[in-house]
């Protein structure tokens, strides 16, 4: 036959490793990873996505607790109550 995958492959010092194949790589996409690197990096991707999103989620109900965007009809003098139950809130949890 003579292709490439039948050369014999010679190790560190220069002998020969005998008659191993050298895997075959399929990178054929524009990435250039193979179908396993690609379903492991959508996999960290997609959790570390969701992770993130959960933590922006948590900041912004503590933010909106400690100050809404939108404020009543008396300004935010009308969140003097909520404030003293977010202030209550957060010491039950540190």
């Amino acid at each position: 036959d003579g292709g490439l995958d039948d050369v014999a492959v010679k190790g560190v010092h220069g002998n020969q490793v005998g008659g191993y194949r050298m895997p075959t790589d399929d990178r054929s996409s524009l990435s250039g990873l193979t179908e396993a690197e690609a379903q492991e990096f959508h996999t960290l991707f997609t959790t570390s996505f969701i992770g993130f999103i959960v933590i922006a989620i948590v900041a912004h109900i503590l933010v909106w607790m400690w100050r809404p965007w939108i404020p009543g009809a008396k300004g935010y003098a009308m969140l003097d109550g909520a404030t003293a139950a977010a202030h209550h809130l957060i010491s039950l949890v540190s």
